[in-house]
C-alpha cells in the first residue's frame, strides 16, 4: 500500500469516528451509585470515559441517571476518576477523584475547587438495554 492510500484510509476511518454513537457495555455491567471504565474511539483517538449510573436522578427529576466524563484525572495525571467516590454537592452530582480529592460535576465535568480545571464529557444514553455514547 501507498502512504498516499494509507493517509486516504486513515482520513476516511477519522471521519467514520468524529462524533458517531458506540456501545460501550450493557446496563447489567454497570454499577448503580458508582463508576466502570471504557474505552471509546473518537477523531482524536481512542479515549477512556468514566460512566457513572445514578438511577435516582430518574425518580427525582434531576435529569438523564447516566454521565461520562474523562476518566484521566488532570491533578494526579492518572486514569482513576471511575474509581472515585459518587456524592451531591450543592444539589449537583459529582465524583470526587481518588487521589487528592477534587471533586468533579458529573454533569459538565467541571471541578468544584478549580475553576480553570473541567474534564471532558459526551452524550451516553440508554437505548434499551444497551449503553451508547457519542464519540
Amino acid at each position: 500500500m501507498t502512504a498516499t492510500a494509507l493517509k486516504k484510509e486513515i482520513d476516511t476511518m477519522a471521519e467514520q469516528t468524529t462524533k458517531t454513537w458506540q456501545k460501550v457495555c450493557t446496563k447489567a455491567e454497570l454499577v448503580e451509585f458508582s463508576g466502570v471504565a471504557a474505552w471509546i474511539e473518537t477523531a482524536e483517538g481512542p479515549a477512556q470515559v468514566a460512566i457513572f449510573y445514578l438511577p435516582s436522578e430518574r425518580l427525582t427529576g434531576k435529569g438523564d441517571p447516566l454521565y461520562a466524563v474523562d476518566h484521566f484525572d488532570p491533578f494526579s495525571k492518572a486514569n482513576v476518576i471511575a474509581r472515585g467516590i459518587v456524592g451531591d454537592l450543592k444539589g449537583a452530582a459529582v465524583v470526587a477523584s481518588p487521589i487528592y480529592k477534587q471533586h468533579f460535576r458529573l454533569e459538565d465535568g467541571q471541578c468544584l475547587e478549580d475553576d480553570s480545571v473541567k474534564l471532558r464529557t459526551w452524550n451516553i444514553e440508554f437505548k434499551g438495554e444497551e449503553v451508547w455514547i457519542e464519540g
